[in-house]
């Protein structure tokens, strides 16, 4: 059975205080009066791409309502280290201060920590989730996990040979491809997730790989969302590949710690859940994913260790355990290479976008965005060069999109790999299993490649499958410039010491122009 960590009921009231970076607890008296109202134990049973948005969402986890845990006392937590884990992220998840954190070693202020550090936590949380990791990182990204390891050598070959619903080619609205597993494979590679952990949800919602849709509900929308605007796989499919990114770098990046259990017969039982700090990003994607379509029995029952998806997953690709020497996908010490501004010698470019997503509109905020000078948000031809921001060879070159594997390996899903988006076709100089230089022209900025308000190039990082996040523990340095974040998705501005502040502007406004 899966239980709440620390308690078996969910307790309603009083919501869980979520601190501040930084925040130290007030001493609270507990009130006198009988306990708050509870409800009875919740069971587990059994039974291409749109990366530009003018307003994108910014995920906020809700704080008005939550109030300070009383003052008891409490054992403090031992916790033992992740890969991608800061003093910062750490902080929020387990809701206490930076300077709460002890350890028998000295702690790095903003880089990683080294996996397995030892670290004393006060106890300030209650009524979490469960504790039980369910997906290691490197079978949610689309990593070297998935591509060296006993997965299907063929993402499409496996799906004929399942010959369920999705083996059948058809028409599919957004899309030319008619092939149900060409599709899952394309947006999994676009957005650097396990196509077989998309295979797997569908598999569990709707039953398409293996067998049919046994209703209308999971015929239009295999993945659960009911939305008539995003009926049919395509969109399915883009929209929890969105809601999974959430859920992943949300976590990791300290954005996301809560997650809403949904009633919809009653909205005001919806209860608020804290996300159990000791979990892994993989784990958070799918109680956050699964939160999105269900309410909180089937939630409690998808989650569920013995019966629930993981089962399914298991079953279909053989469990992680079994796989784990593709942990952790980077050491504490990653350092990015050198990196060079991706336009030509002595050109006037534009910062038009600062960290926004990598390729669907939320997840990591790993990916910006610049354009030729004069280009003031619309799409039309351009004769500048994007130009190989470091040596590399060329991975993919189609569909707008090229990708450099800087190791000079031919896997996309393996060390540091660049993106650059909205290459176009007409002009462009490199294919795959080119080998190119610094400095080398890629071809020219467009509006190839999803959807886009204006002629640009879009570049993000990714290492081992996992998008880097632009402002973080590896800042994102192109010709000595450093990114920062902004207040929202494509804000922010790029500095470099003696040089001054670019500042984002779609619209290419005076202190975004920037040469190289």
């Amino acid at each position: 059975m899966l239980s709440l960590t620390g308690c078996n009921l969910y307790q309603i009231n009083p919501p869980v205080f979520i601190p501040p970076v930084g925040y130290t607890p007030t001493p609270v008296t507990p009130n006198p009066d009988p306990p708050p109202t509870q409800v009875p134990d919740l069971i587990y049973s059994a039974t291409p791409t749109a990366e530009f948005y003018p307003t994108p969402t910014v995920f906020i986890p809700p704080t008005e309502t939550l109030v300070p845990t009383p003052n008891v006392e409490r054992e403090p937590i031992v916790y033992h280290a992740q890969a991608g884990d800061t003093m910062a992220v750490v902080a929020t998840h387990f809701g206490v201060g930076k300077d709460q954190i002890k350890s028998n070693v000295t702690l790095p202020e903003t880089s990683f920590i080294n996996p397995g550090t030892l670290l004393i936590i006060p106890q300030v949380l209650i009524n979490t989730t469960s504790d039980v990791h369910l997906l290691p990182d490197s079978e949610f990204v689309y990593s070297r996990a998935i591509t060296d390891s006993d997965f299907p050598s063929d993402v499409v070959s496996f799906v004929e040979q399942a010959g369920g619903y999705l083996s059948k080619p058809r028409e599919y609205e957004h899309t030319t491809l008619t092939s149900g597993g060409e599709i899952v494979k394309q947006i999994a590679q676009n957005n650097s997730i396990n196509p077989f952990l998309l295979l797997a949800l569908l598999e569990y919602q709707s039953h398409w790989v293996f067998g049919q849709p046994q209703n209308l509900a999971q015929l239009k929308y295999p993945l659960g969302h009911i939305d008539y605007d995003d009926d049919g796989l395509v969109h399915q499919l883009r929209w929890a590949v969105n809601q999974l990114s959430i859920g992943y770098y949300g976590w990791r990046e300290g954005r996301l710690t809560e997650i809403v259990i949904r009633n919809s017969q009653n909205p005001s039982s919806d209860v608020t859940a804290r996300i159990e700090p000791s979990l892994n990003a993989g784990t958070v994607a799918l109680q956050y994913f699964f939160s999105q379509i269900h309410e909180s029995d089937e939630w409690i029952q998808a989650l569920d260790n013995d019966t629930g998806f993981i089962t399914t997953y298991a079953e279909m690709f053989g469990s992680s355990e079994n796989r784990t020497q593709y942990e952790p996908l980077f050491s504490h010490n990653l350092v990015q290479p050198n990196l060079q501004l991706p336009f030509t010698l002595g050109t006037v470019w534009n910062y038009t976008g600062g960290p926004h997503g990598a390729w669907e509109r939320e997840g990591s905020w790993s990916a910006i965005d610049f354009a030729p000078s004069g280009f003031k948000g619309e799409c039309s031809q351009s004769y500048a060069y994007v130009t190989a921001s470091a040596p590399g060879l060329v991975v993919r070159a189609e569909d707008g999109i090229v990708t450099i594997n800087l190791d000079y390996n031919n896997n996309e899903h393996s060390g540091w790999v660049l993106l650059y988006l909205h290459i176009a076709t007409t002009g462009r100089l490199v294919n795959a299993g080119d080998e190119v230089n610094s400095g080398d022209k890629l071809g020219h900025p467009s509006c190839e490649g999803g959807i886009s308000t204006g002629t640009h190039v879009h570049m993000a990082r990714k290492y081992n499958g996992e998008w880097m996040t632009a402002d973080g523990p590896i800042p994102f340095l192109l010709s000595g410039w450093t990114v920062h974040n902004g207040v929202s998705a494509y804000k922010g501005s790029l500095t470099k010491p003696g040089e001054g502040i670019v500042t984002a502007s779609p619209y290419s406004a005076p202190g975004s122009q920037i040469k190289r």
